[in-house]
């Protein structure tokens, strides 16, 4: 097994205390600097502390050592080994180094994904992070990081799949719409910081190829009668996530017929669909740094583990 180790830092013209505030929010809702919604977000079972066990995407990790407003390590969770940490550094008045370092040990595949897919997305993520710090502190970033293809191409690829899940109860349009629907389905996908919460904004799911009929609170309902088939599509954006359904009634032998030879592939075209969506506005979607900057100072608040009774 081979040791890996990868460093990353950036000096900043900014106070250590202001800084580390903003790393003392990673995986808050309001995290100023974790390059979401681009990559998927850094989350926990509970707020950031020792403890907290979590990760972003596929990489899975816990909060073992953790000093608010200075540094914060994570160890890897088994059968990974090794830690990530980032720290935070005064230079001197009115300035601070933030540095993060990874050391891993590497086994079977992991000698070629690492320098093949990991290592480049690794390195895009924590400069995206860097990125977004300079914009909270500075009101912009001179050089911001720029995708080359092959990471445009690992971002496609590693993009999270579609969940089947039942029709939502809440998906009240799409149930009064279609008496007795001959098929249902839905399909979920998480929603992140920054995506839009109007359910007009997910309309490419179609391609905004069918007229919108009826919408109520976050939910769209969409005409897809195509065939002679009676057929509707329900996006439901909440909170947390955002669901496309359908329900689909054939009432004549045509309809039927038309049915049969098309459904097979339709879940997999309504999946293909929403993931394509949610990418896209996802990759369209301000960085972190960008809507914390915007953000009216009054309403950021400190993480709710640093507010003392």
């Amino acid at each position: 097994m081979g040791v890996v180790r990868n460093e990353h830092e950036r000096l900043f013209e900014a106070p250590a205390e202001e800084v580390g505030a903003l790393l003392d929010r990673l995986s808050a809702e309001d995290d100023p600097v974790f390059p979401a919604p681009q990559w998927a977000p850094m989350a926990f079972d509970r707020p950031l502390g020792v403890g907290a066990t979590g990760g972003h995407g596929p990489v899975r990790y816990a909060v073992t050592e953790y000093e608010p407003g200075r540094r914060v390590r994570f160890a890897f969770t088994p059968p990974d080994e090794g830690f990530h940490e980032l720290t935070v550094e005064p230079r001197g008045e009115g300035r601070c180094r933030v540095r993060h370092v990874l050391e891993t040990r590497q086994r079977g595949l992991d000698f070629l994904l690492w320098p093949t897919a990991v290592r480049p997305v690794h390195d895009s993520m924590m400069e995206e992070l860097f990125d977004n710090i300079e914009r909270v502190v500075a009101g912009g970033c001179a050089r911001p990081v720029r995708w080359s293809p092959r990471l445009r191409l690992l971002n496609r690829l590693w993009w999270p799949r579609p969940r089947t899940v039942e029709v939502p109860p809440e998906a009240r349009l799409l149930r009064d719409s279609v008496e007795r629907p001959d098929y249902q389905d839905a399909y979920r996908m998480d929603m992140r910081a920054g995506l839009p919460r109007d359910p007009g904004a997910w309309t490419g799911v179609l391609r905004d190829a069918f007229p919108v009929i009826a919408r109520e609170g976050g939910e769209l309902l969409m005409d897809v009668n195509t065939a002679g088939l009676t057929a509707r599509a329900s996006i439901l954006v909440d909170e947390r996530h955002v669901t496309l359904s359908t329900a689909v009634r054939a009432d004549t032998t045509c309809a039927r017929l038309y049915w049969g030879a098309v459904r097979r592939a339709h879940p997999f075209m309504a999946r293909m669909m929403l993931r394509r969506v949610h990418r896209g506005l996802c990759l369209a979607a301000p960085t972190a740094g960008d809507r914390a900057a915007a953000a009216p100072r009054s309403s950021v608040s400190a993480p709710s583990h640093l507010v003392s009774g």
